[in-house]
């Protein structure tokens, strides 16, 4: 029996960043069983013409929408980081052209919770769990903000080889404040029937552990894949990344979410997996090939 053609994944990129930091993850998820990949920016990240103050989460999932009209199917998305908020609002907006979501050391938050809200509610115990965020360097009028060169190689890239770290923070762009500082409105019969994965990232010096497991925490039913990488998998151990998102993104939609047999399969090298299935998903962590 011939195996049908896998859906296009939409690549969502987090703050600060574009479209070009899949680049290293595409060639490897089309490859892989025969995935398309379709990597977006976001409006307002210097690409357009769009102006810091119109910027908004309606704009993005709009921008989204629009590229699943084009597709003209159902879609795969793959956010990273703050495009974890924007995946969950297209999930809502479009339940029935969105196969599934994996959100890679992603912002999974729960319906009206901004990113600022769980890092409130950390500091008391994670001193460190703001991140980046005290070390942004804003704009006279607020309306956006930047990641200096060092603070990116410190927190986004410590862990990426030093010319491909150099280059991505050499990249990032100013960030519009209304596309960043946003909350989802979700619900369960829209957003909550989407099957999603998280991907950890358990080296993430601005998405930190603890805030990625208080998300899996909050929003409940995700399967969890833990790679030994800081905040960019997709640049640090692009081939690694590869590897976890392929069984997830080519499953059946009459099977489980997460295809955990093909993962068993993978040759990753694996030296560390650990097997926690229950209500919230099952949990898996694999170390191997970058």
């Amino acid at each position: 029996m011939t195996r049908a053609a896998a859906d296009p994944a939409i690549l969502i990129h987090g703050a600060w960043q574009g479209a070009w930091v899949w680049d290293r993850l595409i060639p490897l998820l089309a490859r892989n069983c025969g995935i398309v990949p379709v990597a977006v920016d976001l409006p307002g990240n210097g690409k357009d013409a769009v102006k810091p103050a119109n910027v908004s989460l309606d704009m993005y999932v709009a921008h989204v929408g629009g590229v699943l009209k084009r597709l003209g199917r159902r879609a795969s998305l793959v956010a990273h980081s703050g495009g974890g908020i924007v995946a969950s609002a297209v999930a809502e907006r479009f339940p029935e052209q969105i196969s599934r979501i994996a959100y890679v050391a992603g912002m999974m938050l729960p319906d009206g919770m901004a990113f600022a809200d769980l890092v409130a509610e950390a500091k008391p115990d994670h001193p460190d769990a703001a991140g980046v965020g005290p070390h942004l360097v804003w704009s006279h009028d607020r309306l956006t903000s930047r990641v200096p060169i060092q603070v990116a190689l410190a927190y986004f890239f410590h862990d990426c080889p030093t010319a491909d770290a150099a280059l991505a923070a050499q990249k990032l762009t100013p960030q519009p404040d209304r596309g960043r500082a946003i909350r989802a409105r979700l619900t369960p019969k829209r957003f909550g029937r989407i099957p999603r994965l998280y991907v950890e990232a358990e080296a993430d010096r601005a998405v930190i552990p603890p805030l990625q497991r208080r998300m899996q925490a909050l929003v409940p039913g995700a399967d969890v894949v833990t790679l030994p990488t800081g905040h960019a998998p997709h640049l640090a151990a692009p081939r690694l990344l590869a590897d976890v998102l392929t069984p997830f993104l080519t499953g059946s939609e009459d099977g489980p979410a997460f295809a955990t047999r093909e993962l068993k399969d993978r040759k990753l090298d694996a030296r560390d997996v650990e097997h926690a299935d229950g209500a919230s998903g099952s949990h898996r962590r694999f170390r191997g090939r970058k």
